[in-house]
C-alpha cells in the first residue's frame, strides 16, 4: 500500500475477462462497521457475492481517521492476497464486486468509488442502474463538475458533495431526490457506515449483526452466513441507515413508492442459499420448476438441468411431474479464467470446455432440459447440439420464466432488444432456431404465483414491457463525447 498521504488508494493492473454466457447483473456490495478485521471479513463477504460480478473487486477501509483502499480487475481471490489485506487496517469497510452495465470495463470504473471533498472522504459502492444518469451528468458538467469515470455511480458522489454544506443526512436526501432508477448503496466516511436503497426496492440490501456487535450490510444473506452474522432485516425501500460509534439509526431518505422488486433475482441472480425480499431463493426456484411441470406436461424418460443455473427448477419440475431427475451434463469445476485458445476447427470450445454430456445416459433417450432463462439463444443452441451429438432421441426444453422480450434498464445487462432472441422471434421460431423438438416457457401468472405474488410487488418489464420508471434515451450505457463506453 502506498504510504504517502492521509488517504491512499491502490489500483492494480487489469486481468483478462472470461467468456460469460448468461445474463449479467451489475454488482454485489458489502459493508461492515465495528470489527478489527473489517477488511478480511469484507473479503469473505465479497467472496460469497462473487456470482453478482466477476469483472472487478475492491475494498476500502477506515480506522476512524485515515481511509485506504485497493481495487483491480479480476475475481476477489485474484485481486486480494494476505499482504494486501494486512495493509487495509481499520474497523469499518465497504466492498464491491462488479460487472459493468453502465460504464466501461476498466479499472478506473472499479468500485468502491472514492473522493475527498471539504476534508471528508467518501467511498461509495453501488448496485443497480440510474435511468436519468445522462441528464444529471450533463447538468453537473455544465456547472463545472469533473468526472473521473463513465459510471453512473459517480453521479451519486457528486450530488452528495454538492449538498454537503447541509449536513450528511440532508445531502443523502438531496441526492435521493435527484436520482431515479435502481440503487442499493453502501458507503463509508472516516467514522461511519451508511446504506440506502431506492424508493421502489429494485435491488436487495440486508442488515446483519455479528455476535461481537459489528453491523453488516450486504446484497444477499449468503454473505452474512459466511461470516456468521445474524440476519436482522431488509433495508426498506427509500430507507437510510447510519452506523457509527453511537450505534445504528435510520431515517427515510425518500418516500417509498410502489414496489418494483427485480423478479430476476429469484430466477437467476441470487444464490439459492440466500433469502431475497423475504423469501428463500432455493424454495422459489423449486416452486418455479413445479409450476412449469403443471403447465408443460411432457412425456419423457428423464428431466435434467444444464448446471448450474437450471438445477433447482429442475428439482421442482421432476418432483411435480414424477419424472426421474438425471444430472446428465457434467460441469468442469476447474475451468479457470484463462486457457490456451483452441484452433478454429474446435468450434464452440469455450462452451464445451465447461459442460460435457454423459453420453451413455443420454443415448436413445427422450430428454426434458430445464433452463432458468434464454436471453440470446446462442449458448442454448450449442448445448442442444451437443445433446444431439450424444445421441438424445428427443429434446424438449422448458424455461422457468416467460420470454425475455424487452430490455432492462435497472441493472441487468440486456439493454439492447436486438440481443434478445424473444424480441426477434416467436416461440415456434425460437424452437426451430434452438433445434428442439419442443419448447415451453412459464407463463407470467404462473410465475407470480410461484414467487408468492402479488404481481404489483415485482418489476416485470423485461417480460411485458411495463416499465415502473420512465427511462431517458441512452440509459443503458453512457455515450461519451466522441466515443461510446464499451
Amino acid at each position: 500500500m502506498p504510504a504517502a498521504g492521509r488517504n491512499s488508494f491502490e489500483e492494480a493492473r487489469p486481468l483478462s475477462r472470461p467468456p460469460f454466457h448468461g445474463p449479467r447483473e451489475e454488482c454485489g456490495i458489502f459493508g461492515i462497521y465495528g470489527h478489527p478485521e473489517a477488511a478480511k471479513l469484507t473479503y469473505f463477504g465479497l467472496y460469497a457475492l462473487q456470482h453478482r460480478g466477476q469483472e472487478s473487486a475492491g475494498i476500502v477501509v477506515s480506522d476512524g481517521r485515515a481511509v485506504r483502499g485497493h481495487k483491480a480487475m479480476g475475481l476477489v481471490s485474484e485481486v486480494f492476497d494476505e499482504p494486501t489485506l494486512a495493509g487495509l487496517s481499520g474497523h469499518l469497510a465497504v466492498g464491491h464486486v462488479r460487472y459493468s452495465t453502465t460504464g466501461s470495463s476498466v479499472v478506473q470504473n472499479a468500485q468502491p468509488f472514492c473522493v475527498t471533498h471539504s476534508g471528508c472522504t467518501l467511498a461509495v459502492a453501488h448496485n443497480g442502474n440510474l435511468v436519468n444518469a445522462r441528464s444529471i451528468r450533463r447538468e453537473l458538467e455544465d456547472k463545472g463538475s469533473i468526472f473521473q469515470t463513465t459510471m453512473d455511480s459517480e453521479i451519486i458522489v457528486h450530488l452528495l458533495a454538492k449538498a454537503a454544506h447541509r449536513g450528511q443526512d440532508e445531502a443523502i436526501r438531496a441526492a435521493m431526490a435527484c436520482i431515479q432508477g435502481a440503487y442499493s448503496v453502501v458507503m463509508l466516511s472516516e467514522d461511519r457506515l451508511i446504506g440506502f436503497r431506492d424508493p421502489r426496492g429494485f435491488r436487495p440490501l440486508v442488515l446483519g449483526r455479528m455476535n461481537g456487535g459489528a453491523y453488516v450490510l450486504a446484497s444477499e444473506t449468503c454473505a452474512l452466513d459466511l461470516i456468521q452474522a445474524r440476519y436482522v432485516r431488509d433495508i426498506e425501500p427509500g430507507e437510510v441507515v447510519v452506523i457509527d460509534a453511537k450505534g445504528l439509526r435510520s431515517f427515510q431518505g425518500a418516500e417509498a413508492e410502489s414496489r418494483a422488486l427485480c423478479i430476476f433475482e429469484f430466477i437467476y441472480f441470487a444464490r439459492p442459499d440466500s433469502n431475497i425480499f423475504g423469501q428463500n431463493v432455493y424454495g422459489v426456484r423449486k416452486a418455479l420448476g413445479a409450476a412449469l411441470a403443471r403447465e408443460a406436461r411432457v412425456s419423457a424418460d428423464f428431466v435434467m438441468p444444464f448446471p448450474d443455473s437450471g438445477n433447482y427448477a429442475a428439482v421442482g419440475f421432476a418432483q411435480e411431474s414424477g419424472l426421474p431427475l438425471e444430472l446428465a451434463v457434467i460441469r468442469n469445476h476447474y475451468v479457470g479464467r484463462t486457457f490456451i485458445q483452441p484452433s478454429q476447427s474446435m468450434r464452440d470450445f469455450s462452451v464445451r470446455i465447461k459442460l460435457n454430456p454423459a453420453r451413455d445416459v443420454i443415448r436413445g433417450k427422450r430428454v426434458v432440459i430445464v433452463e432458468d432463462s434464454i436471453v440470446r439463444g446462442t449458448t442454448s443452441r450449442t448445448r442442444v447440439r451437443a445433446m444431439r451429438e450424444a445421441g438424445a432421441k428427443e429434446i424438449t426444453m422448458v424455461v422457468s420464466c416467460p420470454p425475455i422480450r424487452h430490455p432492462c434498464f435497472y441493472g441487468i445487462d440486456f439493454a439492447d432488444p436486438h440481443e434478445l432472441i424473444a424480441a426477434q422471434k416467436d416461440v415456434e421460431e425460437i424452437r426451430r432456431y434452438l433445434e428442439l423438438d419442443g419448447l415451453h416457457y412459464l407463463g407470467i401468472d404462473a410465475m407470480l404465483r410461484a414467487v408468492g405474488g402479488p404481481g404489483d410487488r415485482f418489476c416485470l418489464a423485461c417480460f411485458n414491457g411495463n416499465y415502473p420508471l420512465p427511462v431517458e434515451e441512452g440509459a443503458g450505457k453512457f455515450q461519451l463525447e466522441g466515443r461510446a463506453a464499451p
